[in-house]
């Protein structure tokens, strides 16, 4: 891992867009809370097929308006090259300059993906339509994408993504450092030199975990899966081990030369300041 340590360590957080009048105002509590750790950025997620595109533009924008770096997602699947472009110009014309382009989940019930298939080709228009005005994040997944056949292909997708133009990369969650470390080695030994962030999970309850787990991918290594499936319906004691797994790997992973953190707070600020606090002890 010795080309990530030439990168600066930086924590950003990611949240979802509020549906409510009293989804908005928690998220502002708890965007402020986050916002005294001076974060790279704030990104905040786009529902499949664009099905949240008015509700991250809002948050978006209420985002940069305080002075914080607000990173939309953008995800290309079910979309057209001209609502793409619309959407970049839009961003473009309120100062945005960070993007993280996914490839994203086609909507229930939607045959067609649209004018694009996959996240590389949805970097390489922005960037034919933009040139360098976004700094470009995109997804790595070093427990292998759900949907892909093996790791060597899924690299290969990954590959793509950095030639078409990534600045950097955000992982998908994982508890398996190992996994994280493989994969940076790969991206070495394959002259891939952006950053590679790791994305963080933090505990606080395991049906959720298990659920979102399922759904992603993401392996939860069976001493772990044993010993929370132990506490039952005991969240204290859940939230307890969670900090704690989650603190050490994340340390691990800062002291072997990861360029930062990215937390999945769930619009959660709480789990999230724990971690942080232990790793500053």
């Amino acid at each position: 891992m010795q080309s990530q340590k030439k990168h600066p360590q930086l924590y950003s957080f990611e949240f979802y867009p509020p549906k409510t009048p009293e989804g908005a105002a928690s998220l502002q509590i708890v965007q402020d809370k986050l916002a005294a750790l001076n974060p790279e950025f704030f990104s905040v997620t786009f529902g499949a097929g664009g099905s949240t595109r008015d509700l991250t533009f809002d948050a978006v924008i209420d985002i940069q308006s305080k002075g914080i770096t607000a990173a939309p997602h953008l995800s290309c699947v079910a979309s057209t090259k001209d609502n793409i472009r619309a959407i970049l110009e839009n961003y473009r014309a309120h100062g945005i300059n960070n993007i993280v382009a996914l490839r994203g989940d086609l909507p229930s019930g939607m045959m067609s993906a649209g004018e694009f298939r996959y996240a590389n080709e949805l970097v390489g228009f922005i960037r034919q339509e933009t040139d360098d005005h976004f700094q470009i994040h995109v997804a790595a997944y070093p427990e292998v994408h759900p949907q892909c056949a093996n790791g060597v292909e899924d690299f290969k997708n990954f590959k793509r993504k950095v030639d078409a133009g990534a600045n950097a990369a955000i992982t998908q969650y994982f508890y398996n450092a190992e996994a994280y470390f493989y994969f940076v080695d790969a991206c070495e030994k394959s002259g891939i030199d952006i950053p590679i962030v790791p994305g963080i999970m933090p505990i606080t309850q395991y049906s959720q975990l298990f659920r979102f787990s399922e759904m992603c991918g993401a392996d939860i290594p069976r001493w772990m899966r044993k010993r929370l499936e132990s506490y039952g319906d005991d969240r204290e004691s859940i939230q307890a081990f969670g900090l704690e797994v989650v603190s050490t790997l994340c340390q691990r992973l800062l002291e072997a030369g990861a360029p930062g953190l990215h937390f999945y707070t769930m619009n959660q600020a709480a789990p999230t300041l724990a971690i942080l606090a232990n790793l500053q002890r």
